[in-house]
């Protein structure tokens, strides 16, 4: 434990000056020692990390960092700059630059080392000892925490003739588990201290009442103070997706910001790779008011409802506790709680200054996607199965409760295809009430599945979807900041706002937005209709660019009811069978893209989208286009232009090889009934090469300038490459 990081890897003249160049520099020295077994796939697994969000923080740090599988061991590397590296912190260059490296599997143990390291560079005592100390050695020992003599002498001299007390902290006892001891246990003061405050204690481990005044304010307390002259009682969550770094800084800066203040005691939960220790029900319940200050979704938050709350991103619990501090004070003093304030939900950061409107948008749309994707690969895998054992006329089926034979093929395959269809059905209201859930938390939910079904019944399919989500949140949020008097809360989340959001989603989808809609798909059927006999090369981009442009929406719909409108009649002519052709196949393109992408480029597609992908195959496969949703949704900036590119080269390919099909649906199950089967394939593999191809292009495009983009960049764009979730 205690080799965290040696002599080796203290570079005390780093001369980088480029936060890649600094990172590969340290990340060098890890693979010369052994902890690192492939650089530049670990620099990816950096860089990945990075774009999610800058990591350098106020006071000149950098502290890049991830979990890798490349890492053999969790390994510190620091370096310390004299020109300074640029790693994105508002006050400029870091010159102590610590890069964090930990296996993907990491234990506890050594995840709670590195939690107290995150801790220590809240001090300044620490980061002056550090920006002082002249050897490799001692810079090691002093971050190590080491007190035998070569350690703590040099650097106690280092620092101004006494050893930094929070850098003995790290190693002077056993590495605890998490389940021994919250992460919380192992912060830098508690080695000097013999009674230990109340945010140094395990909170199971304290009660409200336990906690002398004078340990969390140092003002005298008279025996005959009042109630009402208590200190100001907060409880905090701080976490983030890589759960090593910023989790525990944030609660370090939010602890000391407290004891600063004199009279607030604040008691903090780390969510972080370390695991938790869940706050005293007793010590939530005397809170006066709770921060959040996570980026990735609070745990078991419902144990904080009804409190006055402010919700932020980690950085801001790093960056400017003390205001925290004071909103929610302000907050309380109001009589403000959880359904007034601000909507605390796994993915609103309203009040992370850095977050633009582009970046909030996005993760709106992931909490609908993250809920829908399971709809998608159910759905789809057993409407794939239905086709594969019974065929393309499987969707002509009579209804299982109506018909059904244990020994018949057919009969399961209806069942199969039934089922799947029962569960897309719950498609676009599911990705509607979590787009608003996303941006309103709970009372989102019922207007946002009510707005879901009305386009799912009108036809709007998935921009519908989108559409009504969005609605349903706003009008949430709406409902929510207009003062209501106490005696109201109570039946406000559960009659007044599902009833009044509801009624206005359900008037607004209804009455506004279908009418558009239906005359919508009826002119662009009527254009199709009255291009069918020109140019068929050009007809086959057209078509192929509606299948591929919203998946399964209303746009893909008008395309698709245009080509099977053709062949439903007895003898169908060879141009309407032409035109289908074109359609399934361009339809088949953008999962099928989506899925070669994931498989070729993987380090840029998340771990979900890589399990997409893999579904991806079978749905494209199948002509089930809402296999791409998922990535669409995430991303639609990029994935949307690529999908409609290659669809448009399918669709074209397919024209103009006379490629023909009877079936109006069912993918390479229907192969049989293709007309010139081979060349059909080859269009279709030619299109899903495009789309993977320009995905990759324009996802490797966004690396580069999200580590440059400025924080205000205005455009959805830029905000949305700029910081997605942060760590």
């Amino acid at each position: 434990m205690s080799e965290m990081i040696t002599a080796d890897l203290v570079d005390l003249d780093l001369s980088a000056d480029t936060k890649e160049a600094a990172a590969r520099a340290l990340a060098e020295r890890m693979v010369a020692k052994g902890r690192v077994t492939d650089l530049d796939g670990f620099l990816a697994d950096v860089a990945a990390r990075e774009a999610q969000m800058p990591t350098g923080l106020d006071g000149g740090i950098g502290i890049p960092h991830c979990r890798s599988a490349h890492v053999t061991e969790p390994t510190l590397g620091f370096g310390r700059s004299a020109a300074g590296v640029d790693f994105g912190a508002p006050d400029g260059p870091a010159d102590l630059i610590f890069l964090i490296a930990a296996p993907a599997g990491a234990d506890d143990a050594h995840l709670t080392i590195l939690s107290s390291l995150a801790r220590q560079l809240m001090n300044t005592e620490f980061t002056d000892a550090l920006r002082a100390v002249d050897d490799a050695g001692r810079a090691a020992a002093l971050i190590r925490g080491d007190d035998a003599t070569e350690g703590t002498e040099d650097s106690a001299a280092a620092s101004g003739g006494t050893a930094s007390p929070d850098a003995v902290a790290v190693s002077t006892t056993p590495a605890p588990t998490a389940e021994e001891v919250d992460p919380q246990e192992v912060a830098p003061r508690e080695t000097t201290t013999p009674a230990p405050t109340a945010e140094e204690v395990a909170p199971q481990e304290v009660a409200p009442q336990e906690v002398a005044p004078q340990e969390v304010a140092p003002r005298e307390v008279a025996p005959q103070e009042t109630a009402e002259a208590r200190p100001f009682r907060v409880v905090a969550v701080t976490s983030c997706p890589t759960g090593i770094a910023h989790t525990y800084m944030a609660a370090e800066s939010l602890e000391n910001a407290g004891r600063d203040a004199g009279d607030v005691e604040i008691v903090v939960e780390t969510q972080g790779s370390a695991g938790f220790s869940r706050l005293d029900p007793a010590v939530i319940a005397a809170a006066d008011g709770v921060i959040f200050a996570h980026d990735v979704p609070v745990r078991e938050k419902d144990r904080f409802a009804g409190k006055p709350t402010v919700d932020v991103g980690v950085k801001a619990g790093i960056s400017r506790p003390a205001a925290l501090i004071a909103e929610v004070r302000q907050k309380a003093e109001r009589g403000e709680v959880a359904a007034a304030a601000r909507p605390g939900t796994p993915v609103d950061r309203a009040g992370e200054s850095g977050d633009g409107y582009g970046t909030k948008l996005r993760k709106w749309l992931m909490s609908g996607v993250s809920y829908m994707v399971p709809f998608v690969a159910a759905g789809g895998l057993l409407i794939a199965l239905g086709f594969a054992i019974g065929g393309w006329e499987i969707n002509e089926a009579k209804p299982v409760t109506e018909h059904f034979v244990w020994l018949q093929a057919d009969s399961w395959a209806a069942l199969l295809f039934q089922i799947g269809a029962v569960a897309f059905g719950f498609l676009i209201p599911v990705l509607a009430g979590y787009i608003a859930y996303g941006m309103a938390d709970r009372p989102g939910l019922v207007p946002g599945f009510v707005g879901g079904m009305i386009a799912a019944n009108i036809n709007a399919g998935f921009l519908g979807g989108l559409v009504a989500g969005l609605l349903a949140g706003a009008v949430v949020l709406g409902i929510q900041r207009i003062k209501i008097p106490p005696v109201m809360r109570g039946i406000m989340p559960v009659v007044v706002i599902p009833l009044v959001s509801s009624l206005v989603v359900g008037f607004l989808m209804l009455v506004v937005i279908g009418k558009p809609i239906a005359e919508a798909q009826k002119g662009m059927t009527d254009w199709l209709s009255g291009l069918s006999g020109s140019n068929a090369v050009l007809l086959g981009v057209l078509l192929g660019l509606m299948m591929c442009f919203d998946l399964g929406g209303p746009v893909n719909k008008v395309a698709y009811a245009f080509a099977t409108a053709g062949i439903a009649v007895q003898d169908p002519s060879p141009a309407a069978m032409k035109i289908m052709a074109a359609v399934m196949a361009a339809g088949m393109v953008p999962p099928l893209g989506m899925a070669l992408a994931t498989t070729i480029r993987k380090k840029l597609f998340t771990t979900a989208e890589r399990e997409n992908g893999k579904a991806a195959w079978v749905l494209g496969a199948s002509f089930i286009s809402e296999g791409a949703i998922p990535f669409a949704a995430a991303d639609p900036l990029r994935v949307i232009p690529a999908s409609m590119a290659g669809g448009a080269v399918t669709g074209a390919l397919a024209m103009a090889f006379g490629s023909t099909l009877r079936a109006p649906h069912g993918g390479i199950w229907v192969t049989p009934l293709i007309g010139k089967p081979l060349l059909y394939l080859l269009a279709i593999a030619i299109g899903t090469a495009v789309t993977a191809g320009l995905v990759i292009l324009l996802k490797g495009m966004r690396r580069a300038p999200a580590d440059t983009a400025p924080e205000s960049a205005p455009a959805a764009v830029a905000a949305e490459t700029k910081e997605p979730v942060a760590a």
